[in-house]
C-alpha cells in the first residue's frame, strides 16, 4: 500500500488550440504565446511546455501530495493557459482529437526532439492530431516499478474506458469512443507493455534499442503505462485527455488506488493474476471502440460482463486505500461518468442533436467545439477571476 505521507503523484495534460470563430485548429499561433503562459505560471503551480505540434500546449503539475492538491494545481493550470490563450484571440480545448482539423494542416513544433520524430516517422507522425493524460504515481524502488507495471496492464482498459474523449476525425464520427489510440498505435513502441522479470531486464533492452540508434533513451517508449525515463514514478498513458478536469481526477484517483491495493498485495506475498497480452488487447479493444458501453471480459470468469458491474467490484477493492489517501469521492465519481457519459458520449449526443434540429454537418461540428470550450473550463478556477 501507498501510506498518505509518502504518496506522490503528477499529471500532466495537452490541449489544443482553436479560433472561436471558425473552430479549427490554429495551426501557427502566435509566438509569443506559449512563452506568455510559461512565465505567467509561477514555479510552485505547475510548468507550461510545448509539444509536438503548435497548435498544442502541454501542462505539468508539480509533484502533488493528493488529489486534492491536483486539482488546485490543475485547475490553476488549466485557468492560465485558457487566459493566455483569450489574450491572443484564442481557446483551449481538452480533447484528445478535434471534430474537424485536417492533420495535414497541421504544423510541428520547432524543437530537436520534435523534429527528428518528425524526420523518422514521417507521415505516421504528422497525423499525431491527439492529446492525452499522463498520470505519474511516485515509486522510488525500480523493481517494484517494474512488478506493478506488469499487474498493471490487466487495468488500463478500464481506466481508458472512463477517459474517452475522441469520438471524430476529419470531420466523420469514426465510431470508436477512443480514435486517439488507433492514430497512437500507428507509431512504434505503443500499446500494451512488455513483460520483464526484473527492472534490470527491462534496462538491458532499452539498452539495446540506444545501442543500435534506434532510440536516445526511454522516453521513446511510448507503451500505455511505462517506468518514467525521468522521475522515479510509474506514468499512466493510455487515457484520453478528460475534457472535464474532474473525470481526469477520477481517472488519476482510481490509478493511485489500484497502484496502493496492488502494492497491499505485494506486502502480502500476493499479487494481481497476470493475463496475456492477447487476452487483455481484446478489453483494450472495446474501451477503444466502445468505451464501457458493451461490457468487458472477466477472464477469471472467462465471460463478458457489464462494466459497471466491473467497476463496482474494483471500487470494492480499493476502497480502504480510497480512504487512506483521502479520495473516496473522486472514486466515487466514477458512478457519475457512468449516468452522463465520457466527453466521447457526450461529443456525439451535441453532434446528433444538432444534426436532428436542423444543422448541417459542418455547423454540428462546430457545435461540439463550441461544447468542448465550455466544457474544458467547468469547474475550472482562472487567475485572478
Amino acid at each position: 500500500m501507498i501510506r498518505k505521507e509518502d504518496f506522490t503523484i503528477g499529471i500532466e495534460e495537452e490541449y489544443l488550440l482553436v479560433d472561436p470563430e471558425s473552430r479549427d485548429l490554429v495551426s501557427d499561433p502566435p509566438h509569443g504565446l506559449l512563452e506568455e503562459c510559461q512565465h505567467a505560471v509561477p514555479p510552485d503551480i505547475g510548468n507550461v511546455a510545448p509539444e509536438f505540434l503548435r497548435a498544442q500546449l502541454e501542462v505539468d503539475t508539480p509533484v502533488c501530495r493528493s488529489i486534492a492538491e491536483c486539482r488546485e494545481k490543475l485547475s490553476a493550470l488549466r485557468g492560465f493557459a485558457s487566459q493566455t490563450a483569450e489574450k491572443h484571440g484564442l481557446r483551449i480545448i481538452a480533447a484528445s482529437t478535434h471534430p474537424f482539423a485536417e492533420w495535414t494542416e497541421q504544423l510541428h513544433t520547432d524543437k530537436d526532439r520534435y523534429n527528428v520524430i518528425a524526420r523518422d516517422l514521417q507521415g505516421v507522425a504528422q497525423r499525431l492530431v491527439i492529446c492525452g493524460t499522463h498520470v505519474h504515481i511516485g515509486l522510488p524502488d525500480d523493481e517494484t516499478r517494474n512488478d506493478l507495471m506488469n499487474q498493471l496492464g490487466y487495468f488500463l482498459p478500464h481506466l481508458l474506458a472512463l477517459s474517452t474523449s475522441s469520438p471524430f476525425w476529419q470531420g466523420r464520427n469514426t465510431g470508436l469512443k477512443s480514435y486517439r489510440l488507433s492514430i497512437f498505435d500507428e507509431l512504434p513502441r505503443t500499446g500494451l507493455p512488455h513483460r520483464f522479470d526484473s527492472y534490470g531486464e527491462y534496462q538491458r533492452h532499452i539498452a539495446m534499442l540506444v545501442k543500435a540508434g534506434l532510440i536516445e533513451d526511454g522516453t521513446k517508449i511510448w507503451w500505455d503505462i511505462r517506468p518514467s525515463a525521468r522521475f522515479p514514478t510509474l506514468e499512466l498513458r493510455i487515457s484520453d485527455i478528460c475534457t472535464r478536469m474532474e473525470d481526469g481526477l477520477t481517472v488519476a484517483a482510481l490509478y493511485s488506488c489500484i497502484v496502493s491495493m496492488l502494492l497491499r498485495l505485494r506486502r502480502n506475498n500476493q499479487r494481481w493474476r497476470i493475463y496475456s497480452n492477447m487476452l487483455v488487447q481484446e478489453n483494450r479493444w472495446r474501451a477503444q471502440r466502445y468505451g464501457f458501453d458493451e461490457g468487458m471480459v472477466d477472464f477469471g470468469r472467462g465471460e463478458m460482463v457489464p462494466y459497471a458491474d466491473l467497476m463496482e467490484e474494483i471500487l470494492e477493492l480499493v476502497s480502504e486505500d480510497a480512504e487512506r489517501l483521502n479520495c473516496k469521492a473522486e472514486i466515487g465519481a466514477a458512478r457519475d461518468i457512468l449516468k452522463r457519459g465520457t466527453s466521447a458520449h457526450r461529443q456525439v449526443a451535441v453532434y446528433e442533436k444538432a444534426l436532428a434540429d436542423g444543422a448541417d454537418e459542418a455547423d454540428a461540428l462546430k457545435a461540439v467545439v463550441d461544447w468542448l470550450i465550455a466544457e474544458t473550463m467547468a469547474g475550472v478556477h482562472v487567475p485572478g477571476g
